[in-house]
């Protein structure tokens, strides 16, 4: 038996098996590195849940003590005074399976001498939704006076990031995400690098329930993950059905040719070698 083994010390057999050594570990390894991060994916899933239902539950606190906002305080309820001053929509933002628009009035807080005047920063707030294409005669008046407004603390949006758009030429007085980036060129005073949404709408309107931190959900990615996990074990499981499926293969050619039954690439070889060559006189002559 030993001898039909005796093909595993040759060095073609001798690549074969160091790449089988290392390629099976490797394919672990990567597998369980993607069945990591879909695990990490899945707890921070759960963990943003946790928080959201522990953030509706919370008193306030001040904006000013919850900036800058991350995962840890995004969601969380803030409390800001201040007046209301120009207000801006956002079209084309989905809710319960409608399309309709935002409604976004900034509020001028400390500093601030009223709607005209002052040097204090202003917070994006969303003060509710409404269905339908975006019109600033539908959208109702933000309240006048100093005013105390309560919601949850949200980070500025990118494009593409909870239906924002990148899109440009959009009419004056709407732009596409809430942030500080897209505000900037709108307004002459600093504004707040995050935005609240109302607990309440204000008549007329629909509260925008808050988001979840980016990147703590059950996304797309995180089912790449999945996917990626299986495809490095099932990688991993063909390189070993491959090394048996050749490692039989060859015992039973050699044993074959142990027994006679077939010609071993050695002998074979040699016989090609030893054939004498036809002679030109063997030759048919036309």
């Amino acid at each position: 038996m030993g001898r039909v083994y005796r093909f595993l010390l040759t060095p073609r057999w001798w690549g074969i098996n160091v790449f089988v050594v290392l390629a099976i570990p490797f394919c672990v390894f990567m597998g369980s590195w993607q069945l990591g991060r879909f695990e990490d994916r899945v707890q921070g899933h759960k963990d943003a849940s946790a928080q959201s239902t522990a953030n509706e539950k919370a008193a306030p606190r001040p904006l000013d003590s919850l900036l800058p906002v991350d995962q840890k305080t995004s969601g969380k309820r803030a409390t800001a005074t201040g007046h209301y001053g120009r207000q801006l929509l956002v079209p084309g933002r989905e809710l319960d399976g409608r399309t309709g628009f935002y409604v976004v009035t900034l509020l001028r807080t400390d500093g601030s001498a009223g709607p005209g005047g002052g040097d204090g920063k202003a917070l994006p707030v969303v003060r509710g939704w409404m269905p339908g294409a975006a019109s600033a005669a539908k959208a109702p008046a933000a309240p006048k006076g100093e005013v105390t407004v309560t919601g949850a603390l949200q980070a500025s949006e990118s494009p593409g990031s909870n239906g924002a758009s990148a899109a440009g030429g959009l009419p004056t007085g709407q732009l596409g995400a809430i942030s500080a980036a897209s505000l900037v060129n709108l307004v002459p005073y600093d504004v707040y690098d995050a935005w609240i949404t109302l607990d309440t709408a204000d008549a007329g309107m629909t509260a925008v329930p808050a988001t979840a931190p980016q990147g703590s959900g059950l996304d797309l990615k995180a089912f790449q993950n999945l996917g990626y996990t299986g495809e490095w074990f099932v990688f991993a499981g063909f390189v070993v059905f491959m090394w048996f499926r050749l490692l039989r293969r060859e015992a039973e050619f050699t044993r074959d040719a142990m027994l006679g039954l077939t010609d071993s690439p050695t002998e074979t070889t040699q016989e090609q070698e030893q054939a004498p060559e036809p002679s030109p006189e063997a030759s048919p002559r036309g």
